[in-house]
């Protein structure tokens, strides 16, 4: 069949291909190219099952150039047939939804609401119709008014598309400040994962039969299936929700059936590889891009060409890095036609970041879920989201950018985490796993530099796989090239990737302790999104209380006789400290305008809190803000946002400094009048901690923080107390058990080195000695106990009563429970 993808887009797309790529990028025809007469495109003749496969490539390819930076263009092309295709509607909800879950502005969201529901409509009529079609034509030929597929029943293209549908319109929901939209959403987050759990399960039973030789070893394009049509509302999920007990919360017509099945998600797809925009010319490749990467990305778009067959299969290309890391999941050539492709990578990206959501839902409201019937499956989800990588569509595109997110934000900033000797022992490849998978175990950092490469050679003029080069550089400690380079990539397209790029920027500028550009790029983040403005503002406040504090000191040890310099300093200081009260008094104003679930946000009632803590002190010393201050407050942030894991030794101890009593700018009497307070004391404490645990100071930290396990609770609650204290001791506590689990030299012996348990202890294999399997014994014991002890200090975590921040925290306990779950598991300690 000929790609339709450049007709649809007519004139437009020619004039875009002749502009530059920071306008509107060009975007090749997934399967050819168009034929052009006279300037004029041709218009053939299409059977329904054409027009729905050209629609499905044209659609994905024009929502793909949001994925660089083009969502101007992608708009464009998509509204051209946004009346007539199911896929282009749907992309123009793609659109909208990033837009609104980069920027979180109410209007969009709205907006965003809208078109998703309009989505859901059509493709659920789309997808009853070809159900229909089916039962009156089984035997479709390539001029039928359907697709078949040997993999999935018909209408599962549609059936993805509404789940997409559904899961965008369930995160808008769940972003919304009212909690009635918020339930909405958890209600069609159920429907998506049930119907993608189905679109699973049949490809799961076509797997099967291949590996069991029931069916041909290479799917067949365009076939009728050896059994008859599965229908996706044959089978309902063990535990499902009937539809009509909830008929009260749904928009959408035609709703007289089920539907079972499929994965989770949010996002689209393309069909076949290969179909992603053109590397622009003059764009350095990143440092992790080989020339294997940039000559596979050429032949890619080099290689299409006019073809006549409605699904093509894909000609052979040479293995790209990524391609030959990547070994999670089946086979890319089992999926060969478009429909497939589309299907298996849209699924495969939804369904797997669903589980991976959902497996980092905190304990309290992963109960919640669990009641209503969710449940998350970290390690399913990642291989699901490792196996959409493999397809150059929107759908491997958008499954790279979750996992790069995920390792680069969540993973890599959890304190509590497998150890490399762990990785190392029991760590399989997928040639020596049993059942072919690959385990789900450490940081895959080849695997993410790879595919990092991939994304940053398919999508050139992206500021969004600049901004996660940086954050690998960030992880990696080195903050200071990861500044430099979010510095040179805020010129975006997109306000909201700017606004992104600039509270990254500004994180790591805390990190760094630069306080100017810490203040520069988060007043940034006011000017280009509404998201926390009492965040924003309480950062900026920060920083300009540590330029303050830094001006106070170095008056204070300059000698009386350098008049001229002093007059200097303390018209600094009079700045800073006015900047700093100016902008702290600015938050209470702003907060409480963005609610999540009918909820103020988090940090917005934080802060709050702190700032009438500081006034109330201020009013009962006579001091003013700025010196009613104590525990800093860019440190303590530091501590909550675990930037600690991105600081170099050299910050580490610098940030230490910046929490002593001293630096405080309030006379001496005043500062012991601040440490009479036991809360206060036990925020120093525990963030001076955080620290030490990272300098590998291990009993220093834990002597830090033991006596505030005994406090009395009643210390911490009050609407000016700092209440997550305690739980966030407990927590400390687990890591720093954990942090001797992970690490030989804390080991009773050592003898035993860094040398993973496994590894042989002479070449040859030769038995050990006795001496040295009693080492190990004891080795392992004390691992087991240490482990144990985590366990135990995380469980008390869980079960903790409620806390502004015990979200925030939540997170973080929710990966440790799982690492301690999987050693124990393959250690045999359960």
């Amino acid at each position: 069949m000929p790609s339709l993808g450049s007709w649809f887009r007519g004139s437009s797309a020619v004039a875009s291909s002749k502009t530059s790529s920071k306008n509107h990028s060009p975007i090749p025809s997934p399967t050819g190219s168009s034929v052009v007469l006279n300037g004029q495109p041709k218009t053939p003749t299409l059977s329904p099952a054409q027009q729905e496969a050209a629609d499905m490539e044209a659609a994905m390819a024009a929502v793909g150039l949001i994925m660089n930076d083009d969502i101007e263009g992608a708009e464009a092309l998509l509204k051209l047939r946004e009346h007539a295709s199911t896929f282009h509607q749907l992309g123009l909800g793609v659109s909208t939804f990033m837009k609104s879950i980069l920027g979180f502005e109410k209007d969009i969201m709205a907006e965003a609401a809208s078109r998703l529901a309009e989505s859901e409509t059509r493709s659920w009529n789309s997808m009853k119709k070809v159900q229909k079609e089916a039962e009156k034509t089984p035997s479709p030929d390539e001029n039928g008014t359907w697709i078949s597929s040997k993999i999935y029943p018909p209408g599962s293209e549609f059936a993805l598309v509404y789940s997409e549908a559904q899961l965008m319109s369930a995160v808008v929901g769940v972003m919304h400040e009212s909690l009635t939209e918020a339930i909405k959403g958890f209600y069609k987050l159920r429907k998506a994962y049930v119907t993608l759990e189905g679109i699973m399960t049949s490809e799961k039973q076509y797997l099967d039969s291949l590996k069991s030789g029931l069916a041909a070893s290479t799917p067949t394009p365009i076939s009728i299936p050896a059994q008859p049509q599965r229908r996706m509302s044959d089978d309902m999920m063990p535990g499902s929700f009937d539809l009509t007990e909830f008929d009260d919360l749904e928009d959408i017509p035609e709703r007289s059936e089920k539907i079972s099945g499929e994965d989770e998600v949010v996002n689209l797809s393309n069909n076949t590889p290969g179909t992603q925009t053109p590397r622009g010319t003059g764009v350095p490749l990143p440092k992790s891009a080989t020339d294997t990467d940039t000559t596979v990305v050429s032949e890619k778009l080099g290689d299409l060409s006019l073809t006549t067959a409605p699904n093509p299969a894909p000609e052979p290309k040479p293995l790209s890095n990524i391609d030959q890391l990547n070994k999670f999941g089946a086979d890319r050539t089992h999926f060969t036609s478009s429909v497939d492709i589309f299907v298996h990578s849209g699924a495969s990206m939804c369904f797997g970041f669903l589980l991976l959501l959902l497996s980092m839902v905190p304990p309290a409201f992963s109960k919640l879920l669990y009641v209503i019937g969710f449940k998350g499956d970290r390690e399913r989800g990642i291989r699901m989201l490792w196996q959409s990588t493999k397809y150059a569509n929107l759908n491997g595109a958008m499954a790279g950018l979750i996992l790069l997110k995920y390792y680069n934000a969540f993973f890599i900033l959890a304190d509590i985490m497998p150890g490399e000797a762990d990785v190392q022992e029991f760590y399989k490849t997928k040639s020596e796993s049993p059942d072919g998978d690959v385990d789900i175990v450490g940081y895959p950092e080849k695997e993410c530099s790879a595919l990092l490469a991939e994304m940053r050679a398919r999508y050139p003029d992206s500021r969004l796989w600049k901004m996660e080069e940086a954050n690998m550089l960030a992880n990696s400690k080195r903050l200071q090239e990861s500044i430099e380079l979010l510095k040179s990539n805020d010129d975006s397209k997109m306000r909201q990737i700017q606004a992104l790029n600039s509270f990254e920027l500004s994180m790591n500028a805390l990190y760094v302790m630069d306080w100017p550009v810490m203040k520069e790029y988060f007043l940034k983040c006011v000017e280009l999104n509404n998201w926390s403005h009492a965040l924003y503002y309480y950062m900026v406040a920060s920083a300009e209380l540590e330029r303050y504090r830094d001006v106070f000191h170095r008056l204070a040890a300059l000698p009386l006789d350098q008049e001229q310099e002093r007059g200097v300093l303390e018209t600094e200081a009079k700045k800073y400290k006015a900047s700093a009260e100016g902008y702290f008094r600015k938050v209470p104003s702003v907060a409480g305008k963005k609610r999540f679930m009918a909820r103020q946000l988090p940090f917005e009632v934080f802060v709050c809190r702190k700032l009438t803590k500081w006034e109330d002190r201020a009013k009962a010393l006579g001091l003013d803000l700025a010196d009613a201050i104590g525990v800093s407050p860019a440190t303590e942030m530091i501590y909550l946002w675990n930037g600690v894991k991105r600081m170099p030794d050299p910050l580490l101890e610098k940030a230490v400094g910046h929490l002593a009593w001293e630096r405080c700018t309030a006379p001496k009497e005043k500062v012991e009048k601040f440490v009479e307070e036991k809360d206060e004391v036990a925020v120093l404490s525990l963030v001076q901690s955080s620290f030490l645990r990272q300098l590998g100071k291990i009993a220093s930290a834990r002597a830090l923080v033991e006596p505030i396990l005994g406090l009395d609770k009643n210390i911490f609650k009050g609407p000016t107390r700092d209440d997550y204290c305690q739980a966030a001791a407990n927590y400390e506590m687990a890591a720093l058990a954990w942090s001797e689990v992970c690490n030989p030299e804390a080991w009773p012996s050592s003898s035993y080195s860094s040398r993973p348990p496994s590894a042989p202890s002479s070449v040859g294999g030769e038995a050990k000695p006795a001496s040295v399997k009693s080492n190990r014994n004891v080795v392992d014991a004390f691992r087991r106990q240490k482990t144990d002890e985590t366990q135990l200090y995380l469980t008390k975590v869980s079960s903790w009563e409620a806390f502004v921040l015990d979200a925030r925290f939540g997170m973080r306990v929710q990966a440790g429970v799982d690492t301690v779950k999987w050693l124990k598991e393959k250690k045999g300690w359960a």
